[in-house]
């Protein structure tokens, strides 16, 4: 039976579609606000689920997504009658997000989370050159790419997908990293990592070769190292409905 007393933060998109349907789903099961909620309901498309995986990092409570953007492959589909049972029926998935600490040329350091991929881009017209360090242990002395990537299984059908990189299942205790558009070594597609794994990424020429680095969008610009590794004490909880989650999810789009 689901709580009818149960608390739920509404948070939605500045789209047009979901600021209507926050309109009408708070004026029936009201709104509460994200400290003080049992749930949050996130409407919007998957941009929007990792900025409220964000904002709420710091909160323990599960994130529902309704998808009222685009593909929605975080997102559950958009319905308004019945949601206290489908938040009560839901399937939790927990998901640890990437640690970035990147190091720009003046020596300062930025950190950020990562749900999706820490990717790092070439900035200027030439082909970057990167080093690539696991466990402290040099992989590959020089990568020649427009970029690279370490993406979770969450994030692994995202831009990881779109560069060639392997789906992951969301249980396989595994990180991708992929290259971008790999000039040497020729061909050279990326490596399945433990999710311990600790990566570096030095930036061999920075001066001739600028590169940038992001997590989840948030970017950091002349970035000369970039260190990637999975914090688990953070937890991101998200709900899907039965036979909907996000282990088949993955398969389902492995076969479409």
């Amino acid at each position: 039976m689901p709580n009818d007393a149960q608390k739920i933060a509404f948070l939605a998109s500045p789209t047009p579609e979901a600021q209507a349907a926050l309109a009408r789903l708070t004026g029936r099961y009201g709104q509460h606000a994200p400290e003080a909620a049992d749930v949050v309901v996130a409407l919007g498309g998957d941009g929007f689920m990792l900025q409220t995986l964000h904002a709420t990092t710091e909160l323990p409570v599960p994130t529902y997504g309704m998808n009222r953007g685009t593909v929605g492959f975080l997102m559950n589909e958009y319905e308004e009658d019945d949601l206290l049972w489908r938040l009560a029926a839901a399937e939790e998935a927990v998901i640890n997000p990437l640690k970035m600490v990147a190091t720009r040329g003046d020596g300062s350091q930025v950190e950020a989370l990562a749900i999706n991929e820490v990717s790092l881009l070439r900035a200027g017209p030439q082909a970057a050159r990167l080093r690539i360090a696991v466990d402290g242990r040099i992989r590959m002395e020089e990568l020649v790419c427009d970029g690279a990537l370490l993406a979770t299984p969450a994030g692994s059908t995202a831009y990881n997908y779109s560069a060639h990189g392997p789906i992951l299942p969301i249980g396989s205790e595994v990180l991708a990293l992929t290259a971008m558009s790999a000039f040497r070594p020729r061909r050279w597609r990326g490596a399945l990592l433990p999710k311990r794994a600790r990566v570096r990424f030095d930036v061999l020429d920075a001066g001739k070769r600028p590169m940038m680095a992001e997590a989840d969008g948030f970017s950091v610009r002349d970035v000369v190292r970039v260190e990637v590794a999975s914090d688990a004490e953070v937890r991101h909880r998200l709900l899907f409905d039965p036979g909907h989650g996000l282990e088949e999810r993955l398969l389902r789009e492995q076969f479409t």
